[in-house]
Protein backbone atom coordinates (compact mmCIF):
# COMPACT_ATOMS: atom_id res chain seq x y z
CA UNK A 1 0.00 0.00 0.00
CA UNK A 2 1.02 3.64 -0.24
CA UNK A 3 0.26 6.68 1.84
CA UNK A 4 0.65 10.43 1.49
CA UNK A 5 0.99 10.73 5.26
CA UNK A 6 4.39 9.11 5.78
CA UNK A 7 6.80 9.80 8.65
CA UNK A 8 10.09 11.66 8.36
CA UNK A 9 13.38 10.33 7.03
CA UNK A 10 14.76 9.31 10.43
CA UNK A 11 11.61 7.46 11.38
CA UNK A 12 11.48 5.62 8.05
CA UNK A 13 15.12 4.58 8.11
CA UNK A 14 14.77 3.39 11.70
CA UNK A 15 11.67 1.37 10.76
CA UNK A 16 13.53 -0.19 7.84
CA UNK A 17 16.47 -1.06 10.10
CA UNK A 18 14.15 -2.76 12.59
CA UNK A 19 12.48 -4.72 9.78
CA UNK A 20 15.84 -5.99 8.54
CA UNK A 21 16.97 -6.98 12.03
CA UNK A 22 13.68 -8.83 12.55
CA UNK A 23 14.11 -10.62 9.21
CA UNK A 24 17.68 -11.81 9.86
CA UNK A 25 16.73 -15.04 11.71
CA UNK A 26 14.84 -16.22 8.59
CA UNK A 27 18.01 -15.86 6.52
CA UNK A 28 20.22 -17.55 9.10
CA UNK A 29 17.81 -20.46 9.55
CA UNK A 30 17.60 -21.31 5.85
CA UNK A 31 19.95 -23.68 4.00
CA UNK A 32 21.41 -20.84 1.92
CA UNK A 33 23.29 -19.37 4.89
CA UNK A 34 25.10 -22.62 5.69
CA UNK A 35 25.85 -23.12 2.00
CA UNK A 36 27.32 -19.61 1.89
CA UNK A 37 29.58 -20.35 4.85
CA UNK A 38 30.70 -23.60 3.23
CA UNK A 39 31.59 -21.78 0.01
CA UNK A 40 33.54 -19.19 1.95
CA UNK A 41 35.58 -21.87 3.73
CA UNK A 42 36.33 -23.58 0.42
CA UNK A 43 38.47 -20.67 -0.79
CA UNK A 44 38.28 -18.25 -3.73
CA UNK A 45 34.91 -17.11 -2.46
CA UNK A 46 32.72 -15.00 -4.76
CA UNK A 47 29.01 -14.38 -5.14
CA UNK A 48 29.44 -11.81 -7.93
CA UNK A 49 27.66 -12.58 -11.18
CA UNK A 50 29.22 -12.16 -14.62
CA UNK A 51 27.90 -8.62 -15.13
CA UNK A 52 29.22 -7.20 -11.87
CA UNK A 53 32.48 -9.11 -12.21
CA UNK A 54 33.11 -7.66 -15.68
CA UNK A 55 32.19 -4.17 -14.52
CA UNK A 56 34.65 -4.30 -11.63
CA UNK A 57 37.40 -5.87 -13.72
CA UNK A 58 37.02 -2.97 -16.13
CA UNK A 59 38.23 -0.68 -13.34
CA UNK A 60 41.51 -2.61 -12.81
CA UNK A 61 40.55 -3.35 -9.19
CA UNK A 62 43.84 -4.88 -8.04
CA UNK A 63 44.86 -3.33 -4.73
CA UNK A 64 41.98 -0.83 -4.72
CA UNK A 65 40.10 -0.27 -1.47
CA UNK A 66 36.36 -0.92 -1.70
CA UNK A 67 33.55 0.33 0.51
CA UNK A 68 30.05 -1.09 0.12
CA UNK A 69 27.06 0.89 1.28
CA UNK A 70 24.13 -1.31 2.30
CA UNK A 71 26.41 -4.33 2.41
CA UNK A 72 23.94 -6.63 4.22
CA UNK A 73 26.01 -9.66 5.30
CA UNK A 74 29.01 -8.60 3.24
CA UNK A 75 28.89 -11.45 0.74
CA UNK A 76 29.48 -9.16 -2.27
CA UNK A 77 32.04 -6.97 -0.55
CA UNK A 78 34.07 -9.98 0.56
CA UNK A 79 33.85 -11.33 -3.00
CA UNK A 80 35.91 -8.47 -4.42
CA UNK A 81 38.98 -10.04 -2.82
CA UNK A 82 38.81 -12.72 -5.54
CA UNK A 83 39.37 -9.91 -8.08
CA UNK A 84 42.42 -8.60 -6.25
CA UNK A 85 40.61 -5.66 -4.63
CA UNK A 86 40.65 -4.91 -0.90
CA UNK A 87 37.27 -5.27 0.85
CA UNK A 88 37.95 -2.46 3.28
CA UNK A 89 34.62 -1.39 4.80
CA UNK A 90 31.02 -2.56 4.75
CA UNK A 91 28.33 -0.16 5.96
CA UNK A 92 24.83 -1.27 6.90
CA UNK A 93 22.19 -0.22 9.40
CA UNK A 94 21.35 -3.81 10.47
CA UNK A 95 23.59 -5.04 13.28
CA UNK A 96 22.11 -8.52 12.89
CA UNK A 97 23.23 -8.83 9.26
CA UNK A 98 26.64 -7.32 10.01
CA UNK A 99 27.10 -10.10 12.58
CA UNK A 100 26.60 -12.49 9.66
CA UNK A 101 29.18 -10.50 7.71
CA UNK A 102 31.79 -10.93 10.42
CA UNK A 103 31.14 -14.68 10.49
CA UNK A 104 31.40 -14.86 6.73
CA UNK A 105 34.65 -12.88 6.68
CA UNK A 106 36.14 -15.23 9.27
CA UNK A 107 35.05 -18.26 7.24
CA UNK A 108 36.59 -16.81 4.08
CA UNK A 109 39.76 -15.75 5.85
CA UNK A 110 39.31 -12.19 4.55
CA UNK A 111 40.06 -9.12 6.64
CA UNK A 112 37.26 -6.54 6.46
CA UNK A 113 35.82 -3.87 8.73
CA UNK A 114 32.07 -3.45 9.22
CA UNK A 115 30.29 -0.31 10.38
CA UNK A 116 26.74 -0.31 11.73
CA UNK A 117 25.39 3.14 10.89
CA UNK A 118 22.65 5.08 9.17
CA UNK A 119 24.16 6.27 5.88
CA UNK A 120 22.38 9.60 6.45
CA UNK A 121 24.28 10.07 9.73
CA UNK A 122 27.71 8.51 9.28
CA UNK A 123 30.23 9.01 12.11
CA UNK A 124 32.53 11.99 11.55
CA UNK A 125 35.60 9.73 11.55
CA UNK A 126 34.33 7.52 8.71
CA UNK A 127 37.13 7.31 6.08
CA UNK A 128 36.65 9.29 2.87
CA UNK A 129 39.47 7.95 0.72
CA UNK A 130 38.09 4.79 -0.87
CA UNK A 131 38.88 3.91 -4.48
CA UNK A 132 35.57 2.18 -5.23
CA UNK A 133 32.12 2.57 -3.64
CA UNK A 134 29.83 -0.37 -4.36
CA UNK A 135 26.02 -0.16 -4.36
CA UNK A 136 24.15 -3.31 -5.37
CA UNK A 137 20.71 -4.77 -5.81
CA UNK A 138 18.01 -3.51 -3.49
CA UNK A 139 19.85 -0.68 -1.74
CA UNK A 140 18.27 2.32 -3.49
CA UNK A 141 14.76 1.15 -2.68
CA UNK A 142 15.40 1.53 1.04
CA UNK A 143 16.57 5.12 0.64
CA UNK A 144 13.89 7.79 1.26
CA UNK A 145 16.22 10.62 0.16
CA UNK A 146 18.14 9.61 -2.96
CA UNK A 147 20.10 12.85 -3.26
CA UNK A 148 21.37 12.68 0.32
CA UNK A 149 22.25 9.02 -0.10
CA UNK A 150 24.38 9.63 -3.18
CA UNK A 151 25.97 12.69 -1.60
CA UNK A 152 27.00 10.54 1.38
CA UNK A 153 28.25 7.83 -0.98
CA UNK A 154 30.34 10.31 -2.97
CA UNK A 155 31.72 11.60 0.32
CA UNK A 156 33.30 8.20 0.98
CA UNK A 157 35.35 8.36 -2.23
CA UNK A 158 38.76 9.89 -2.80
CA UNK A 159 38.93 12.32 -5.75
CA UNK A 160 39.00 10.14 -8.84
CA UNK A 161 37.32 7.27 -6.97
CA UNK A 162 34.59 5.35 -8.73
CA UNK A 163 30.99 4.56 -7.86
CA UNK A 164 29.82 1.18 -9.14
CA UNK A 165 26.06 0.64 -9.00
CA UNK A 166 24.32 -2.59 -10.03
CA UNK A 167 20.62 -2.26 -9.39
CA UNK A 168 17.11 -3.19 -10.46
CA UNK A 169 15.90 -1.13 -13.40
CA UNK A 170 13.13 1.15 -12.09
CA UNK A 171 10.95 0.25 -15.09
CA UNK A 172 10.74 -3.32 -13.74
CA UNK A 173 9.26 -2.00 -10.50
CA UNK A 174 6.03 -1.25 -12.39
CA UNK A 175 5.26 -4.98 -12.57
CA UNK A 176 4.31 -7.65 -10.04
CA UNK A 177 5.52 -11.13 -11.06
CA UNK A 178 3.02 -12.72 -8.67
CA UNK A 179 -0.01 -10.90 -10.08
CA UNK A 180 -2.68 -12.78 -12.06
CA UNK A 181 -1.44 -10.91 -15.13
CA UNK A 182 2.24 -10.21 -14.42
CA UNK A 183 2.67 -8.32 -17.72
CA UNK A 184 0.21 -5.54 -16.98
CA UNK A 185 1.75 -2.63 -15.07
CA UNK A 186 0.85 -2.60 -11.39
CA UNK A 187 1.89 0.99 -10.75
CA UNK A 188 2.81 4.06 -12.73
CA UNK A 189 6.46 4.68 -13.50
CA UNK A 190 5.83 8.16 -12.13
CA UNK A 191 4.20 7.07 -8.86
CA UNK A 192 5.21 9.09 -5.80
CA UNK A 193 5.62 8.02 -2.20
CA UNK A 194 6.74 4.74 -0.65
CA UNK A 195 5.26 1.27 -0.78
CA UNK A 196 4.46 0.42 2.84
CA UNK A 197 4.52 -3.19 4.00
CA UNK A 198 4.99 -5.28 7.12
CA UNK A 199 6.15 -8.63 5.76
CA UNK A 200 9.56 -10.09 6.57
CA UNK A 201 12.26 -9.33 3.99
CA UNK A 202 13.39 -12.44 2.12
CA UNK A 203 15.29 -13.15 -1.08
CA UNK A 204 13.23 -16.09 -2.31
CA UNK A 205 9.70 -14.82 -2.63
CA UNK A 206 6.88 -13.78 -0.27
CA UNK A 207 6.51 -15.05 3.27
CA UNK A 208 3.75 -15.05 5.87
CA UNK A 209 6.18 -13.85 8.55
CA UNK A 210 5.92 -10.25 9.72
CA UNK A 211 8.77 -7.89 10.55
CA UNK A 212 7.12 -4.56 11.31
CA UNK A 213 6.34 -1.64 9.01
CA UNK A 214 8.93 -0.83 6.32
CA UNK A 215 9.13 1.72 3.51
CA UNK A 216 10.25 0.99 -0.06
CA UNK A 217 10.95 3.72 -2.63
CA UNK A 218 11.17 3.47 -6.41
CA UNK A 219 13.55 6.04 -7.90
CA UNK A 220 13.26 6.81 -11.60
CA UNK A 221 16.33 6.49 -13.82
CA UNK A 222 16.44 10.23 -14.47
CA UNK A 223 16.42 10.90 -10.73
CA UNK A 224 19.28 8.44 -10.16
CA UNK A 225 21.46 10.02 -12.85
CA UNK A 226 20.65 13.56 -11.71
CA UNK A 227 21.42 12.73 -8.06
CA UNK A 228 24.80 11.32 -9.11
CA UNK A 229 25.65 14.50 -11.01
CA UNK A 230 24.52 16.74 -8.17
CA UNK A 231 26.74 14.71 -5.79
CA UNK A 232 29.79 15.63 -7.88
CA UNK A 233 30.01 12.37 -9.79
CA UNK A 234 30.80 12.24 -13.50
CA UNK A 235 28.90 9.46 -15.29
CA UNK A 236 31.33 7.18 -17.13
CA UNK A 237 28.74 4.77 -18.45
CA UNK A 238 25.24 3.54 -17.89
CA UNK A 239 24.29 0.11 -19.24
CA UNK A 240 20.80 -1.41 -19.16
CA UNK A 241 20.49 -5.19 -19.12
CA UNK A 242 17.76 -7.70 -20.08
CA UNK A 243 18.61 -10.23 -17.34
CA UNK A 244 17.30 -10.35 -13.79
CA UNK A 245 19.29 -9.82 -10.61
CA UNK A 246 16.16 -10.11 -8.49
CA UNK A 247 14.29 -12.98 -6.86
CA UNK A 248 13.49 -16.04 -8.98
CA UNK A 249 9.89 -14.84 -9.39
CA UNK A 250 11.14 -12.14 -11.76
CA UNK A 251 12.52 -14.73 -14.18
CA UNK A 252 9.08 -14.66 -15.85
CA UNK A 253 10.24 -11.43 -17.53
CA UNK A 254 13.43 -12.92 -18.99
CA UNK A 255 14.00 -14.01 -22.58
CA UNK A 256 10.92 -12.30 -24.05
CA UNK A 257 10.48 -11.23 -27.67
CA UNK A 258 9.53 -7.82 -26.31
CA UNK A 259 12.13 -7.64 -23.55
CA UNK A 260 11.84 -5.38 -20.50
CA UNK A 261 14.93 -3.67 -19.08
CA UNK A 262 15.50 -5.57 -15.83
CA UNK A 263 18.66 -4.15 -14.27
CA UNK A 264 21.42 -1.65 -14.94
CA UNK A 265 25.04 -0.91 -14.18
CA UNK A 266 26.26 2.63 -13.64
CA UNK A 267 29.88 3.70 -13.18
CA UNK A 268 30.72 7.26 -12.18
CA UNK A 269 33.91 9.06 -11.12
CA UNK A 270 34.21 11.54 -8.29
CA UNK A 271 35.43 14.81 -9.71
CA UNK A 272 38.80 16.03 -8.52
CA UNK A 273 38.82 18.94 -6.08
CA UNK A 274 39.27 22.35 -7.63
Amino acid sequence: MTSDDTPGLTEMTEANRAAWDASEPLHRAGPDWQALLDRARAGKFSTLDETLTETLLGLSPGGKRVVQIGCNNGRELLSVAALGAVPALGIDHSRAFLDQGEELAAAAGVSCQFLCADVYALPEDTPSDFDIALVTIGVLGWMPDLARFLSATAGLLAPGGRLVMYETHPFLEMFDPRAEDPFSPRTSYFAEGPDIGDEAITYDGPTEAKAGVSYWFVHRMGDIVTACVEAGLVIDHLSEHPHSNREADFDVYCDRDAQLPMCFTLVATKAARR
